[in-house]
């Protein structure tokens, strides 16, 4: 009985500091994400998911889901900011550079027509499609929304978004025994689903204008 107490007693602290690491650093490594889109969030958090999932541990999904999305709203939040002041500034930005770089010229033009007929609407879309999210934030800023009304659009974007990866994250952690099987398996496809848009561009070749 005084063994099991105390392996009680030594693990219990070691899976609440593990915790209280990990939500932290889930949610700086999203808002970082969301600031330089070349970091893969979406497999961040369906990494997280396949833990929380494996952990058992009450409330572990809706802590990775309300970490995730708050960090990806924050993010956003940010990066428009950054975005609205270089498009005030006379020499613009790097942010501005950035996001401008990241959004080709169809895709912007894309971009803009779904914004004008579908409103913040597009903002959800545009989170959950591999790649969409910067041409739709810079048309956006193009038609010059003010950071709020771009907010609440977002919100439930990146609920969306948080949503659907931690679906992923827990598809995969069900479907093999080890966390770390899982978490491979959801990183896997997590990074199929953003690549899948670029390969089919790829292999469509120009479109006849």
């Amino acid at each position: 009985m005084k063994w099991w107490l105390a392996a009680a007693a030594t693990t219990a602290p070691t899976a609440s500091t593990q915790q209280a690491l990990g939500y932290p650093s889930l949610f700086l490594l999203v808002f970082i994400g969301a600031l330089v889109p070349v970091v893969p969030t979406g497999a961040l958090v369906s990494s997280a998911a396949v833990v929380a999932f494996h952990r058992m541990a009450p409330f572990s999904l809706a802590l990775v889901f309300l970490t995730a999305s708050l960090a990806a709203f924050c993010g956003d939040a940010a990066l428009y900011w950054l975005g609205r002041r270089g498009m005030r500034s006379r020499g613009g930005s790097r942010w501005l550079e950035a996001i401008r770089s990241r959004a080709p010229e169809e895709r912007l033009t894309q971009a803009q027509d779904k914004l004008a007929d579908h409103g913040t609407t597009v903002l959800v879309l545009s989170r959950l499609v591999p790649a969409g999210r910067i041409p739709v934030m810079l048309a956006c800023l193009m038609a010059e929304w003010p950071l709020r009304r771009f907010a609440r659009g977002n919100l439930p974007a990146c609920l969306a978004w948080a949503l659907t990866y931690q679906l992923i994250g827990i598809v995969g952690g069900s479907l093999f025994p080890e966390p770390w099987q899982g978490v491979v398996a959801a990183v896997a496809l997590t990074l199929l689903i953003s690549a899948a848009p670029s390969v089919w561009r790829r292999l469509r070749g120009p479109q006849p204008g």
